[in-house]
């Protein structure tokens, strides 16, 4: 019996010594083949250096957050961050491009028809992320010219001090009770604003008819998604039009501010990124699109407020996935050709 349980205890250990090492230190090769595999990584985040120039329509203290984690992972990159809004980017980009330099080598700014116009113009360098493995279909470029990087609503956003039945249709803006109460972004400065007037203009519950019934309800005009906000959370306006991530944000600070998904459905953008077509640093660049297509990018965009794209991170407390969003969306192709046009007719109506 003894001898017995003596080579059942020996075959044991064999087999857990064969398992793992019966506690002894790695090998040599083992040594080598993880010295190397650490060599490649660090040796990869050096090659990652140098200057980056970054320009986007995200609000400053998103952007901090972002490039702040990002420089966690490539320290050696220093990012020079231009930010405005989306119309307002992209006129310094084109000032840039017609004097022959083009400063910016990233960009990530509000709508995927800015980016295709941009494509159309060879300004963007094809690049797929490896990421996009785990982002759903249909939210890239096929050309890996640009891709999205969260979700982004337009709704409603209401003074719950000043509205004790909340709407459920975007009509309570044009209702004669609500004349001079409400708010919404200009095309002319948001690219979330421009996307929304060329698809709600292309939609059969609304067309041009319904901005024109805006204009009749007195509904103020301003640059910004964050200027629109602000008016509803003092109570200045009862109702606005701006982008969903927003609302949650100021709910938290205790403004009396909520949010509504109109039953006729939303616009929604996806914030693409994309890389310039003449960037002096590739790599960084590269790098930079990695990291906010990633997962540890991904749920800093969650942690800020964002609804993010890639699979397996939910959406923050108050907003809605895209899976339960009705969304509104229209051709990107004519929503490209006719942008200028659409900035034209807006400016007909309200006179900005």
């Amino acid at each position: 019996m003894r001898k017995g349980k003596w080579i059942t205890m020996s075959l044991a250990c064999i087999m857990v010594w064969t398992i793992s090492g019966c506690g002894t230190s790695p090998t040599s090769t083992e040594k080598s083949a993880s010295q190397a595999a650490s060599a490649g990584v660090a040796e990869t985040k050096a090659a990652v250096a140098g200057k980056l120039n970054f320009y986007t329509s995200q609000p400053e203290e998103d952007v901090t957050k972002l490039i702040t984690a990002f420089n966690k992972k490539f320290p050696e990159v220093k990012v020079e961050t231009y930010r405005s809004g989306t119309e307002e980017v992209i006129a310094k980009l084109q000032a840039e491009n017609q004097a022959g330099k083009v400063q910016a080598d990233v960009l990530l700014v509000a709508d995927s028809v800015t980016f295709e116009a941009l494509k159309q113009q060879k300004l963007l360098k094809s690049y797929k992320s490896p990421e996009l493995a785990k982002i759903p279909k249909g939210f890239a470029d096929p050309d890996g010219m640009y891709q999205g990087t969260k979700i982004l609503a337009t709704v409603l956003a209401v003074n719950t001090q000043k509205v004790k039945t909340m709407p459920t249709s975007w009509k309570v803006l044009t209702e004669a009770a609500n004349k001079g109460a409400a708010i919404m972004p200009s095309p002319l400065y948001s690219g979330a604003a421009a996307y929304n007037v060329g698809v709600m203009t292309r939609t059969n519950e609304f067309g041009w008819d319904f901005f024109k019934q805006l204009k009749a309800s007195e509904i103020s005009v301003v640059k910004g998604n964050g200027a629109v906000l602000k008016e509803v959370a003092t109570g200045a306006k009862s109702y606005a039009m701006v982008v969903d991530y927003l609302v949650p944000r100021e709910k938290k600070k205790g403004s009396p501010v909520e949010l509504i998904y109109p039953t006729e459905g939303v616009p929604v953008i996806t914030e693409p990124i994309g890389i310039l077509s003449n960037t002096a640093n590739e790599k960084a660049a590269q790098a930079l699109v990695d990291f906010v297509l990633s997962e540890d990018g991904q749920k800093i965009s969650a942690e800020i407020g964002y609804t993010p794209l890639r699979d397996g991170i939910k959406a923050p407390e108050g907003l809605k996935s895209f899976s339960e969003m009705k969304v509104l969306s229209g051709d990107l192709a004519k929503l490209v050709e006719a942008r200028d046009q659409d900035k034209k007719a807006f400016t007909d109506i309200f006179g900005q």
